[in-house]
């Protein structure tokens, strides 16, 4: 090392401890990244893995040393450094610390970059106090810098350099790694695809340069961006892979065989593909209720729900989560993708030349009941009939057992009805029926005066025997009056069931 550089550097350093007293602990302004380059700090070069990101920041003069001359690249990293170090880093507005927050003062080293902090989402207030000496945790971390950049959590996660632990302490390395990639991503008006790849009639793996924002993956924005040409639609929200950074499932409607289709991203010509011919193998067909069926697959056949290969449902599966290569392979085993269910439908004909009949998803049925069996729902009104023998097919799937006779199955039978407020009520069937067959049902209320409102299931909101059930339309109950609670289609018997309004 220059030994002048060496010995200014040194100087710096007592100067600055002699200024703010021995045993200097609080991170420190360097004069200048040329008068205090990175190679002064003392354990810079003992860094590894956050040598490069760190030697950037300082650089950058966004990351700042101690007064002995270190960086401290190991040492856990607070709220107060962490709101200095995003804001810096990635160019953020700072603000005048609100007077709500109340550990922060004016006059504080840290106030514009708590404010910026709290105003912008990322490292929110804790019952009015900022907390500015708390440690912040990997899991943390990762959400701030995220929200700060508005990217999905899992491209942060995968950036780790060392094992991504949530609960462990995030340290001044960590958060300069991944503050460092955050600062090399391109604005979001810059996505660029890589790559389109057609895995199956209803399913595209679809690269682009960088990871998509957190709006980009939002439904509306992105039924606007993702738009194909020969009547080819988007199906539902891109999800990133897991232990991908940039690689995403896209689901489709089903693509026409030997037809070849144009992507075009936010306006512009993204690339071309083939349609996929490979329908995806399911297992059986089987009636669920008296309008409703499931298709179910098999995972130790090579079948797999998507939700257990992308990061958004990482460490939600019971252990079923794990990262398929860029061949859709894992362990020497190759996967098929069932990707999202949305907007699918199934061709259901009776024997006997009857007229086929269209069944569409029921959304949210997906994997509810721990299985990888959505669920399809014939039109309001439409049953099957016992003893008549239905066959399933569809232009997406093929079924090793399609065919299914139906039986003799009894309705839903409502036991009561509960108001919970003016806008919400609670049913409870006689029976648990341990699946989602309240999704997509609703309920009449009828009072004396002839007054109607109907009430719709909110998915996924059973608890055993009971759903919860939301008043369409700005309905409210009128406090007092007693309704008569009527399933809508069928779907449920209900005799003498009644509810009163709190």
């Amino acid at each position: 090392m220059n030994m002048n550089k060496m010995t200014r550097n040194t100087m710096y350093a007592a100067v600055i401890a002699a200024l703010l007293g021995t045993g200097v602990t609080a991170p420190l302004n360097l004069p200048s990244a040329t008068a205090y380059a990175a190679e002064g700090f003392t354990d810079l070069g003992q860094a590894g893995v956050y040598q490069a990101a760190m030697e950037a920041l300082v650089k950058q003069q966004v990351l700042s040393g101690y007064g002995d001359g270190t960086l401290k690249p190991g040492q856990g990293i607070t709220r107060a450094e962490l709101a200095k170090l995003i804001t810096m880093t990635l160019s953020l507005p700072t603000g005048t610390a609100a007077a709500s927050l109340s550990d922060v003062q004016a006059q504080d080293w840290f106030a514009p970059y708590a404010a910026a902090a709290v105003s912008g989402g990322f490292l929110p207030a804790v019952n009015g106090s900022f907390q500015p000496a708390a440690s912040v945790t990997q899991e943390q971390l990762v959400n701030a810098v995220s929200a700060a950049r508005k990217i999905d959590p899992g491209f942060f996660k995968e950036a780790y350099k060392t094992a991504y632990t949530p609960a462990k302490a995030a340290t001044r390395g960590d958060a300069a790694v991944l503050l460092y990639a955050a600062q090399s991503l391109k604005s979001d008006a810059a996505a660029e695809v890589q790559g389109i790849k057609a895995l199956n009639p209803v399913t595209l793996e679809i690269t682009f340069a960088q990871p998509l924002s957190d709006n980009e993956v939002l439904l509306d924005p992105a039924l606007k961006n993702f738009v194909f040409d020969n009547g080819l639609l988007l199906g539902n929200i891109p999800q990133l892979k897991i232990g991908s950074q940039s690689t995403y499932i896209v689901p489709t409607t089903p693509q026409k065989s030997g037809t070849k289709y144009t992507l075009t991203y936010q306006g512009k010509t993204a690339g071309t593909f083939e349609a996929n011919p490979n329908k995806l193998t399911l297992n059986a067909a089987r009636q669920v209720s008296n309008d409703t069926l499931e298709l179910d697959s098999i995972f130790a056949d090579g079948v797999t729900d998507y939700q257990n290969i992308v990061a958004f449902y990482k460490g939600k599966r019971n252990g079923l989560d794990f990262a398929l290569d860029g061949n859709q392979s894992a362990q020497g085993k190759t996967y098929q993708i069932v990707s999202s269910m949305r907007m699918k439908q199934v061709t259901v004909t009776p024997e006997g030349g009857g007229a086929p009949i269209i069944a569409t998803y029921v959304p949210f049925t997906q994997a509810t009941d721990g299985r990888q069996a959505p669920k399809f729902r014939l039109p309001n009104g439409v049953t099957l009939k016992a003893g008549v023998k239905y066959t399933v097919t569809s232009d997406w799937a093929t079924l090793k057992s399609g065919t299914f006779t139906a039986a003799e199955t009894a309705p839903l039978a409502i036991q009561s009805a509960r108001a919970v407020d003016a806008a919400v009520l609670e049913i409870t069937l006689k029976q648990d029926p341990k699946d989602e067959l309240f999704a997509s049902r609703s309920v009449e209320l009828i009072a004396a005066d002839g007054t109607k409102l109907t009430a719709q299931y909110r998915f996924t909101s059973r608890k055993g025997a009971v759903g919860t059930f939301d008043l369409m339309n700005g309905g409210k109950l009128a406090a007092g009056k007693v309704y008569t609670v009527k399933p809508v289609g069928g779907w449920a018997a209900a005799e003498n069931v009644t509810l009163t309004a709190n």
